[in-house]
């Protein structure tokens, strides 16, 4: 089975509607892609929590106003939209936590691509956006 992505339609709604973001893989540099998408995120409404095992709770909190968790699991509330900045080899994983978690949406950057991933989170139920960018899904679509 061949993995396709959701319709623009489907993306364009799913950029259209904030919610709470775990960006898993968000870093504390700014030069990096995960914090520029982060910060990106949260000036379009939505609630963005970092992920990283490797910073501590306050590193992302004066750019992005939340603690940083070590893992999904660690996340008090419930996430919606996993955005992933990790390896693909890490996706299974991320996978199995953001169904654990209950979100609904797991969307992998430019380059993670996972199919077996994305079919188990598709057989969970999550929509699965895969191997795309939110900014320039954003410059697209609106």
């Amino acid at each position: 089975m061949e993995f396709t992505n959701p319709t623009d339609a489907d993306i364009r709604a799913i950029l259209s509607k904030p919610a709470t973001v775990a960006v898993v893989g968000c870093s504390d540099n700014p030069a990096r892609d995960s914090l520029t998408i982060a910060k990106l995120l949260k000036s379009h409404g939505f609630k963005v929590i970092p992920v990283n095992p490797q910073l501590n709770a306050d590193a992302l909190r004066s750019a992005l106003g939340e603690k940083c968790y070590p893992d999904l699991a660690s996340i008090p509330e419930l996430v919606e939209i996993v955005d992933v900045f990790r390896r693909s080899e890490f996706v299974p994983q991320i996978v199995e936590d953001a169904i654990a978690k209950g979100a609904r949406i797991l969307w992998c950057q430019l380059g993670v691509i996972h199919l077996d991933a994305a079919r188990r989170a598709q057989k969970a139920g999550m929509t699965v956006v895969m191997d795309r960018c939110p900014a320039i899904e954003y410059a697209r679509l609106f």
